[in-house]
């Protein structure tokens, strides 16, 4: 029940977001029952998209793959193991898990996050990348259908990056998190 519930969650979401390709991640090779599972589940599911090409690849194969050519897959549904490995191999490949948004979505409640948890090394120095929550509220803005607003913070947060002036230490800068904030509300305006 599980597997097809996030089967179908990763179909519909590859629909309603114009995607073209859902691929299952998984080690049905050597966890034959449970990943097999997770395979038969996801096979069935794909047979009520069939506008949507399904994929299925092996999690060792799936992370040389990302690394190789990461614009050959769109969207990924796998079981929770494989996806925090490939979750955090995905946010190496876009600057770290300072970037990286997460969304644990239920039936009846969400929860957005920073993929990274509370990074207590850095705590009360003024040196935390807020950018993967910003991303995480894009991800509920999202959600919530506010797509201009979810646009507007996504492309600030991008030009302050893309121009390199007023960024953090862990992506070569020396700003603030507050001077980081600020340089984004400041492109909102």
């Amino acid at each position: 029940e599980a597997s097809e519930k996030i089967c179908r969650y990763a179909f519909d979401y590859a629909k309603n977001n114009g995607r073209k390709k859902v691929t299952a991640v998984h080690k049905a090779n050597i966890m034959k029952y449970t990943d097999g599972l997770f395979l038969e589940a996801f096979r069935e599911v794909a047979k009520e998209y069939p506008e949507i090409e399904p994929q299925e690849v092996i999690v060792d194969n799936m992370c040389m793959q990302l690394v190789i050519r990461p614009e050959t897959f769109d969207v990924l549904v796998a079981p929770n193991l494989y996806g925090d490995i490939v979750s955090d191999l995905c946010a190496g490949l876009v600057g770290g898990l300072g970037f990286a948004p997460s969304g644990n979505i239920g039936d009846e409640y969400r929860i957005y996050e920073a993929v990274h948890g509370s990074a207590p090394d850095i705590a009360g120095k003024g040196i935390a990348n807020p950018s993967a929550l910003l991303l995480a509220f894009v991800l509920m803005l999202e959600a919530l259908g506010k797509l201009d607003d979810a646009n507007r913070l996504k492309a600030a947060l991008a030009v302050v990056v893309e121009e390199g002036v007023t960024i953090t230490p862990d992506i070569g800068g020396n700003a603030s998190t507050e001077e980081f904030t600020a340089a984004i509300i400041r492109k909102l305006g």
